[in-house]
């Protein structure tokens, strides 16, 4: 098992018989998540409409935010001043920052923060239709523009662990490259290799500037990130290339097709450490969650429940509901009677249509805060599964939810 510097240690708790998934609790400095947990992404250190103090009421236990974004605006000098990333955002909970690596497949390839995608023919120098290369990626780091002003930058493993430092999150991620399922199978191993070799960096600064802000600084737990793309033999290299580099934690990152989600985060974690936490990042869907949880991961991030809110989409145990359709005019139930959230203790679908479909700001934060507290409570509910069930526990629960899910049918 992992030794990890005190507070900052993870704990096994119930396994799933034949599968990695399991339960555990992951200690940080700034409080404890009970895994498996869904973490909210505050790319630019907020949840986009919703106050921190309302995310901990919708039982989100940590919330994500961006390296690069952050790096860029307001600088990781400002956050640092402030006291770091908690404090700067109010936050009372835990806090992840990624590396920047999928900036370098968004700068250099155009694609959203996505993790599942298409493949497509194979194509080293794919680019997203109407997008421009702002990335150029070589073997020692990545020189890009900045979306906000077009000024150069230049970020190397040493500098994403620096400014991560300065940021002050418990859990930092480790410089990786980001590929596409179009890469060729070549670029992919090249890839796998450079990453490597970053992470080697990630590590041995990580101790540097450890050791240089002495015990009364609270630890930061690094996380190396697994790349490979689809392909099994380079996910469990990758896998065991950091295995060997002892990092307090992992992170399966890259694209992939959703149907084979489960089956590579189950490679990965074959060839992890079974003490160490594993985060998976950038989820979408619902059935992927629990494809995720049977196949080993603790932690996962995913954009999906605030993003789609605010395009006045909202999920529902019956499907996922548009609460701009005109049917919902004067419709005065609840998103879901079947919800605690304060959206749906005090507001109506017809008031919720009538903020979207008017662009009033309010409308987005309240479909927000539902869909938030949507999943959370899903991935608390396979937690409890998993604790008082274990496998059979899960599977009745994922029967129970997505066929009643899938079957809604709703618009």
């Amino acid at each position: 098992m992992t030794s990890y510097p005190a507070p900052f240690w993870f704990e096994v708790g119930t396994r799933l018989e034949g599968s990695p998934g399991r339960t555990g609790r992951l200690i940080t400095p700034h409080g404890e998540i009970r895994t498996p947990a869904f973490i909210p992404v505050g790319t630019a250190a907020t949840v986009k409409g919703v106050l921190p103090e309302t995310m901990a009421a919708l039982g989100a236990s940590a919330i994500l935010a961006n390296a690069y974004h952050l790096y860029l605006r307001p600088g990781a000098e400002v956050v640092e001043a402030a006291g770091g990333l908690a404090a700067f955002m109010n936050w009372p909970g835990v806090t992840f920052t990624d590396s920047g690596g999928f900036q370098v497949l968004s700068l250099g390839a155009g694609f959203k923060k996505v993790l599942a995608m298409d493949a497509g023919i194979p194509d080293d120098a794919v680019i997203a239709p109407r997008s421009q290369r702002l990335a150029v990626v070589d073997d020692d780091g990545v020189t890009f523009r900045s979306h906000l002003d077009g000024s150069r930058h230049r970020f190397t493993p040493e500098v994403s662990m620096q400014v991560q430092h300065r940021l002050g999150a418990d859990v930092i991620f480790a410089f990786d490259e980001c590929t596409t399922l179009m890469n060729t199978r070549a670029y992919q191993e090249a890839s796998v290799a450079r990453t490597a070799a970053w992470a080697r960096r990630c590590a041995a600064e990580h101790r540097r500037l450890t050791d240089v802000a002495g015990p009364d600084r609270a630890y930061q737990g690094l996380f190396g990130v697994v790349q490979g793309a689809q392909y099994e033999d380079l996910r469990r290299q990758a896998a065991r290339d950091l295995r060997s580099l002892g990092f307090d934690g992992y992170g399966i990152g890259g694209a992939l097709e959703k149907q084979e989600l489960g089956r590579i985060v189950r490679w990965v974690c074959e060839e992890l450490p079974d003490g160490a936490p594993r985060h998976l990042l950038g989820i979408s869907g619902l059935d992927d969650l629990f494809s995720a949880v049977e196949a080993g991961a603790d932690t996962f991030d995913c954009v999906a429940p605030s993003r789609t809110a605010r395009h006045g989409r909202v999920y529902t145990p019956d499907g996922p509901l548009a609460l701009k359709r005109a049917g919902l005019k004067a419709d005065c139930g609840p998103i879901d009677p079947e919800c605690d959230c304060y959206t749906c203790a005090h507001y109506t679908r017809a008031y919720l249509n009538h903020l979207l479909r008017s662009g009033e700001m309010v409308g987005a934060t309240l479909a927000t805060v539902h869909n938030i507290r949507f999943v959370v409570r899903l991935v608390d509910a396979m937690r409890t599964a998993i604790d008082t069930g274990g496998a059979a526990g899960l599977a009745g629960l994922r029967t129970q939810v997505l066929g009643r899910y899938f079957a809604g049918g709703r618009g």
